[in-house]
């Protein structure tokens, strides 16, 4: 896959830089805050082979991907002006949608870095269980730091990535969280001491604040609203020490003294409202989180629950959430597994074995948008497996006592690492592996509807040639012809936007190949879009990377929706103007539907001359 190709397309499909007022990314998808999502094309990005699947969900427009989304994420920013949380002035929605937005935003730039202390802390609980480290141990010790690090001094990351979301000071922002988490206060919370500003006191919970999640974050909210009124009343000459200077010194007592303790209220009210729930019936809550858990992935909803894992650990030590989605996860890959071995289409074929490991590791997302929800059934019956394996987990009481992805690595956290706490490994592995072989069982026996295997058709293509109706479709330049591998542009040379060819034109006109209608032409007036009476779909691009001229040495002659007729003008361009602002004059052209035809095939010449045929589109 050619990252930045499928960046470029991806990008353009949204509406371009203009119509994005933030991007960030998970594990497997773009996630866009658009100005307007009508704007979007959802049905050119759905059709494009690279894109599995789009969600618009919680106020975000989210393009699924797949493994390689943060290098296709990188892509979209080395080419365009995006920086990792551009200023949003986009709706902001209902408050479901702008909590969903705050939390994703938060919490994905540091996703894989949690994940990997998450696996690597109950590794190292499974090494001390099976006797292969002593937690006396100097690497023990070393590697639990590494393991622990992250989760004890959580909201200094948050404080960045909320700094980042809130669009503030992220040195300032570091700064209060890292008072939050001075050792000196550490000690006098767990010491049970008291502490307090001048006689006004600061509530502490025993272990203070490190691992907290909303204080730091009510906390980052508040500096984005006061720093800028501070800036307003500070001579600009000596803002850079002042500003910093009010807004520490303002920010953490306000923080110690009443956002800290108003956040750690409010996190123990929703704690106590989930246990509450959970104490209640824990096979009803496994049979609901187990069930509906890919339901709520889909629509972002899963982000909601986040702050509740945290702080779980935080106040218990542990959470009973996390282990009874894991059947939920794995029952995705038995489906899949299923389809893999069914299916007679090799493409979904390939994509299942892959979504099956994928799933392993807690990425369900390539499974659920590219293989068992498109079936339906198979969707189905894993969610159905799931929430069995969920309630047994939930029934069991299975517990979780380090944070991570929701995967087959995350066993090992299982284990109980608090004495007096106990944590049933076994059943949560036994549930899996159940939820696993029933989904795939499932899967197997009720069936699905097997999608048509395209390549059926690939032993008599050339013969096609000769027996399938023809569209030939004229040469709408003069000048030399060279293929599209030779074009100096991924996106065509790729053949991810077609198959077809490119020309080196001789003169500045470009004419109309066939009978049809103008769907697109740049306000630049450098590329045209084109849809035969045959239904055959072209793109014209005249040169390369010309759209940054402007305008400037082209005339259309024709708007979006007219009918033309084969041979009509449809832009004039000046070849002499393009070359000396030193920008390649070759034209590809392009079939962009080229999958709804048996073939595409040029006519091997060398030259072309204006109406000329040279293309033939056989059906």
């Amino acid at each position: 896959m050619d990252n930045k190709a499928v960046g470029k397309r991806v990008l353009e499909a949204v509406g371009g830089e203009k119509n994005v007022n933030s991007l960030v990314h998970c594990a497997t998808r773009l996630r866009f805050k658009l100005k307007d999502e009508a704007v979007a094309d959802t049905a050119k990005l759905k059709a494009d082979p690279d894109v599995i699947q789009v969600v618009q969900s919680g106020g975000q427009y989210q393009v699924v991907i797949g493994s390689n989304v943060a290098d296709v994420y990188k892509a979209i920013l080395d080419d365009s002006g995006l920086g990792e949380s551009p200023v949003d002035e986009g709706e902001k929605g209902n408050l479901l949608n702008q909590f969903i937005d705050v939390i994703s935003g938060i919490f994905t730039p540091f996703l894989g870095a949690m994940a990997a202390a998450g696996v690597l802390k109950g590794f190292l609980s499974l090494a001390v269980v099976l006797g292969w480290l002593s937690d006396a141990d100097g690497a023990y010790q070393i590697l639990f730091a590494a393991a622990d690090g992250i989760f004890t001094f959580l909201p200094i990351l948050l404080a960045i990535t909320a700094a980042r979301k809130f669009k503030t000071n992220e040195f300032l922002a570091a700064g209060i969280a890292m008072a939050l988490v001075y050792p000196a206060i550490s000690a006098i919370a767990g010491a049970g001491t008291g502490l307090d500003f001048f006689g006004i006191p600061a509530i502490l919970s025993p272990s203070g604040y490190t691992s907290s999640v909303i204080p730091i974050i009510l906390a980052v909210w508040l500096q984005s609203k006061f720093e800028p009124l501070v800036k307003k009343m500070v001579p600009q000459f000596l803002q850079t020490i002042l500003v910093p200077l009010i807004v520490l010194v303002v920010m953490v007592p306000v923080t110690f003294v009443a956002v800290g303790p108003l956040g750690t209220i409010a996190g123990d009210a929703l704690g106590s409202l989930f246990n509450t729930v959970y104490g209640f019936s824990p096979l009803v809550a496994g049979l609901i989180m187990g069930g509906f858990w890919q339901v709520f992935v889909m629509f972002g909803m899963h982000w909601g629950f986040v702050p509740l894992m945290f702080l779980n650990l935080e106040q218990l030590g542990y959470d009973v959430l996390v282990p009874m989605l894991l059947p939920a996860v794995i029952a995705q890959g038995g489906a899949a597994l299923a389809i893999a071995l069914r299916t007679k289409n090799s493409k979904l074929r390939q994509l299942a074995f892959t979504s099956t490991i994928t799933s392993f590791f807690g990425i369900t997302e390539p499974t659920v948008y590219g293989v068992t929800l498109p079936l339906k059934k198979p969707f189905i019956v894993a969610c159905v497996t799931g929430a069995l394996g969920g309630a047994v987990v939930g029934m069991s009481g299975v517990k979780v006592f380090a944070n991570g992805l929701v995967s087959l690595l995350s066993i090992p956290s299982f284990i109980s690492t608090i004495d007096g706490v106990e944590s049933n490994v076994m059943m949560a592995i036994i549930a899996t592996a159940a939820s696993f072989v029933l989904a795939f069982i499932g899967t197997f026996v009720i069936g699905f509807d097997d999608p048509k295997n395209p390549e059926n058709t690939s032993n008599t293509q050339s013969h096609a040639a000769e027996t399938n109706t023809r569209h030939i479709l004229q040469s709408p330049l003069s000048g030399k012809i060279m293929p599209l591998a030779d074009v100096k542009d991924p996106v065509f040379s790729s053949g991810a936007m077609g198959k077809g060819l490119a020309i080196e034109p001789e003169q500045g006109e470009l004419i109309a190949p066939a009978d049809g209608e103008i769907t697109t032409i740049f306000p630049t007036g450098h590329a045209v879009g084109f849809t035969t009476t045959d239904g055959i779909e072209i793109l014209m691009h005249i040169g390369m990377d010309t759209v940054e001229l402007d305008g400037e040495g082209f005339t259309a002659h024709v708007k979006q929706g007219d009918q033309v007729k084969a041979g009509q003008s449809l832009v004039s361009f000046d070849l002499a103007k393009i070359k000396a602002a030193g920008y390649s004059i070759i034209t590809p052209i392009v079939i962009t539907n080229t999958n709804d035809f048996a073939d595409v095939v040029d006519l091997d010449q060398e030259e072309i001359i204006q109406g000329e045929d040279f293309l033939t589109i056989v059906k």
